[in-house]
């Protein structure tokens, strides 16, 4: 007995222990988190059998991050995965230079200076960045398809993500100015602020809303659903949680694909590979949803186009 104890133990101390360390809640990322388990199965790795998983949730509180990545690297985890924004990541990079870093990030990972390019990001961090700022224009041609009368349309942006804020204005200005339409900034970032943002989208009116890419309006995006129902304006959100909470139509990327691939990256490294040899990945997989029930309750009938290019209806 006491042999098989010993045995039980150091087979206890073999099994390799990923780190999560993410900016928002469990609830938030159970979908992803599914997409990254597969990932890991398909390098062979199954949690709870051959690796184990300590997961760090910062629910928003992104101060607590430097301590959260702290907690992991005093751990001695084989691999850090950050998700939930780039602060996650660089958080990640401040608390160790040694241990690998796999970020899952919807933005330009060389443009924040994470990865010193994406074919040799060097150091040690790699992931996969998935096009969520790049795809104003396919957005608002989107949204333009379900409401063709719009010509004004209020863009919610986070100013307190600067980056994506800045890159997210750009691509939208830049589609609008070619499609002829209008565009009014809305800044929020608290749902105080949020709250605020659709007073004046009461005052002024606008056709529609665009919700920019950030990780606290994934977090609100019951808030978000609610009240453009409440107020019963259009609204295109970047991912597919939104559209499931409520939310009229989502286009993006698949988080739970980008994710799946982070879990491929991980596993990899635990088999031996070094970031510095994956080159960051982009993620291929996008995916249109559109709830026809709250169509139908903003009283908008969705051009059969649409839903036959849509990957999900929700009804």
């Amino acid at each position: 007995m006491a042999t098989w104890s010993l045995a039980a133990r150091a087979q206890q101390v073999a099994i390799p222990v990923i780190g999560v360390l993410h900016s928002q809640s469990p609830d938030t990322f159970r979908e992803p988190l599914r997409g990254f388990r597969q990932g890991l199965k398909d390098t062979g790795y199954v949690e709870g059998e051959n690796v184990a998983i300590e997961y760090r949730f910062a629910d928003n509180q992104m101060e607590r991050l430097p301590e959260l990545a702290a907690e992991l690297v005093h751990r001695r985890v084989a691999v850090i995965a950050t998700g939930g924004g780039p602060i996650p990541a660089f958080a990640a990079k401040g608390a160790t230079a040694t241990i690998p870093i796999v970020f899952t990030i919807g933005d330009d990972p060389v443009r924040l200076g994470l990865v010193a390019s994406l074919a040799r990001p060097g150091g040690n961090m790699t992931g996969i960045s998935f096009l969520v700022t790049e795809l104003a224009a396919k957005r608002l041609a989107l949204l333009r398809e379900l409401v063709p009368a719009v010509t004004r349309i209020a863009v919610l942006v986070n100013p307190a993500e600067a980056t994506n804020t800045e890159a997210t204005m750009k691509d939208v200005e830049t589609a609008a100015r070619v499609m002829g339409l209008e565009i009014e900034r809305l800044n929020a970032s608290s749902s105080r602020e949020i709250n605020a943002a659709f007073a004046t989208v009461v005052r002024e009116r606008p056709d529609a809303i665009f919700v920019g890419v950030d990780a606290f309006y994934t977090a609100r995006r019951v808030q978000l659903a609610l009240l453009a129902m409440l107020h019963r304006i259009p609204v295109i959100y970047p991912i597919r949680p939104f559209a499931e909470a409520g939310g009229l139509m989502s286009y993006g990327t698949s988080l739970t694909d980008a994710y799946r691939q982070a879990g491929v990256y991980t596993g990899r490294i635990l088999k031996g590979a070094k970031p510095v040899d994956l080159p960051v990945a982009r993620a291929t997989k996008f995916e249109l949803v559109i709830n026809a029930e709250t169509a139908r309750m903003l009283g908008i009938t969705v051009p059969p186009s649409l839903l036959a290019t849509a990957d999900e209806v929700i009804e």
